[in-house]
């Protein structure tokens, strides 16, 4: 009989906690039972899921001495005062944010990339930014084909890659602005509704944000390249669901765009989707709630040798998050741990 384990969710009543419960579910995870953990002022209030209702209780230290797998969606914050306590209590957590990703005793898994950094793990496994496991869904099958050298990125996302009250506030002001009513900004510093805002998490000296500067550190982690060079502008777009990400690489091997298409092909986590004489190409209403990413748009760049300019697609709240966290989960049950 194979083990079933004790799960728990860490801030279970956001966005990214209510993908969870349900993926955990339709995905069939050997559960023994599902514990929901959120803030104090979530605790005792009711979800539904699959016929059943749980009721969240407040995330505490000693929360974690019943668990076998807890997956933290709660903060970074959060994350920094509660996985080390899971980590200690011999629970795996499994880290959603980005407190743990560059640590060097933390590996960092995209399951289709490097599922083997999982061995030798103590404890905590970090889930990679949205943008970046979007991104590397089209980067690592091409660059296993054509061997990555560097790459320039746009990113298109979405308002729940920011929270339920982003995806609240976009509605607002589309019906505010239909209307005929004053739009309020709250969540975002300007009206996202109709707009871009070329801002997504906070600005550093170089005049990089943080998100950006992710794309870069993390993917030389996951893919295992030190030296990889990146520059990415992350752009906020009013789009409710699935981010998109425009990307020009550049390749230390000759390249084409038919062995392109057929290492995408090939690849688990993509799916192609390209052909432009048909308009098929991929993008945010195609990709909710959609296991694979589409890559499509493929090309040669007109400004690299050996490069290739193409755009992928991604549901950020399954592969950008929960489904990648599921399916670090899935890992070790693989392997018995």
């Amino acid at each position: 009989m194979s083990k079933k384990y004790k799960v728990g969710i860490v801030g279970a009543t956001g966005a990214v906690g209510r993908e969870l419960i349900d993926l955990l579910f339709d995905r069939n995870f050997p559960m023994q039972s599902l514990t929901l953990l959120a803030s104090s002022r979530s605790a005792g209030k009711e979800i539904k899921s699959h016929g059943e209702t749980f009721v969240v209780e407040q995330a505490l230290p000693e929360s974690f001495d019943k668990l076998d797998i807890a997956i933290f969606s709660a903060g970074g914050s959060v994350s920094l005062a509660l996985v080390p306590e899971a980590a200690k209590r011999g629970c795996i957590a499994i880290d959603n944010s980005s407190a743990f990703r560059m640590d060097e005793d933390v590996p960092l898994i995209v399951p289709e990339v490097n599922a083997e950094a999982l061995k030798g793990h103590k404890n905590i496994i970090a889930n990679p930014n949205c943008t970046t496991a979007i991104s590397l869904m089209a980067l690592y099958p091409l660059h296993k084909e054509f061997g990555l050298k560097r790459f320039f990125a746009s990113t298109y996302q979405a308002v729940s890659g920011t929270g339920v009250a982003a995806m609240e506030e976009l509605k607002n002001q589309v019906c505010d602005f239909a209307a005929g009513r004053p739009i309020e900004a709250k969540v975002y510093p300007y009206q996202i509704a109709f707009n871009v805002l070329p801002h997504v998490d906070s600005f550093l000296d170089t005049g990089y944000t943080k998100e950006e500067m992710k794309m870069l550190n993390e993917s030389r982690k996951i893919m295992g390249l030190p030296n990889l060079k990146n520059s990415t502008t992350c752009v906020r777009v009013p789009v409710m669901r699935a981010h998109s990400v425009s990307i020009n690489a550049e390749f230390d091997r000759p390249v084409s765009v038919e062995k392109a298409r057929q290492a995408i092909k090939a690849f688990e986590g993509a799916e192609l989707m390209d052909d432009p004489s048909k308009k098929e190409y991929p993008m945010p209403l195609f990709y909710q709630k959609k296991v694979k990413c589409g890559v499509g748009r493929i090309r040669l760049d007109n400004v690299f040798d050996n490069g290739l300019a193409f755009w992928v697609v991604g549901d950020q709240l399954w592969k950008g998050a929960a489904l990648n966290a599921v399916q670090i989960a899935e890992l070790i049950a693989a392997q018995g741990e």
